[in-house]
């Protein structure tokens, strides 16, 4: 019993550094985040944090895992389901992803100027590799089901699976530049919607689905992200 009561805290404990490291990087960002101003605000000693983790960027890979295992529970009960067609599970699928960044747009923008820093590479890789492997399998699995109800057509479930996510982080790149530009301009949008366009023709044909199966009419759910969370905080104040 006793065993199990330390393990109860010691998750507690740990949390409790993960989320208020992960509000420091909201407010501060990353590089002002310091780790002298958690142990403060958190009232524990060095010693207590370092018993966790043991620097500054597994502090950060730790928050990206927990975030990650976070999306997971949106997104397996949708693999899972056995009511769903294999085509409206992919569908429910990217939505949920998109949805689950709307919801946490401020997080997102935060975790964007870590992850594509000149000065980052390392960890983008780890990043992308973690994201690999935890969404490949369940991907795979809806194009499994696909390929059975006649509706994708490829010979490499898990090769394609792959193969989508690497389109992801490509648009993730195409797209990162113009939503941490300060300034926006009429094009940003209509650029946008092209691109993503682009990207769901090219997981179309990779999957050999329906034309159009999964294009969506991007302007309503890209127009968010070109308003910054400043911005945004700052209309919501007027």
């Amino acid at each position: 019993m006793a065993r199990i009561v330390n393990e109860a805290a010691h998750t507690a404990r740990r949390n409790a550094i993960l989320d208020v490291a992960q509000q420091a990087i909201i407010t501060k960002g990353y590089e002002q985040m310091a780790i002298a101003d958690l142990l403060s605000e958190l009232r524990i000693s060095s010693g207590a944090f370092y018993h966790y983790f043991d620097s500054k960027p597994a502090l950060l890979m730790a928050l990206v895992e927990r975030l990650g295992k976070q999306i997971d529970q949106r997104l397996l009960p949708i693999v899972q389901d056995p009511t769903l067609n294999a085509l409206d599970k992919l569908q429910r699928f990217f939505s949920a992803l998109d949805q689950w960044k709307l919801s946490h747009k401020r997080l997102v923008f935060a975790y964007m100027r870590i992850w594509y820093a000149d000065d980052n590479a390392i960890f983008r890789h780890k990043l992308y590799a973690s994201k690999v492997q935890r969404l490949t399998p369940e991907l795979e699995e809806i194009i499994r089901q696909g390929i059975q109800e006649d509706v994708f057509h490829t010979p490499y479930p898990e090769q394609t699976a792959r193969m989508i996510l690497s389109l992801f982080e490509d648009i993730g790149y195409a797209t990162v530049e113009l939503l941490l530009t300060e300034e926006h301009t009429p094009d940003d949008l209509p650029q946008l919607e092209r691109i993503t366009s682009a990207t769901t023709d090219a997981i179309e044909r990779l999957l050999g689905a329906p034309e159009h199966c999964l294009q969506r009419p991007w302007h309503e759910e890209i127009s968010p992200w070109l308003v910054s969370p400043t911005e945004q905080q700052e209309e919501q104040v007027l």
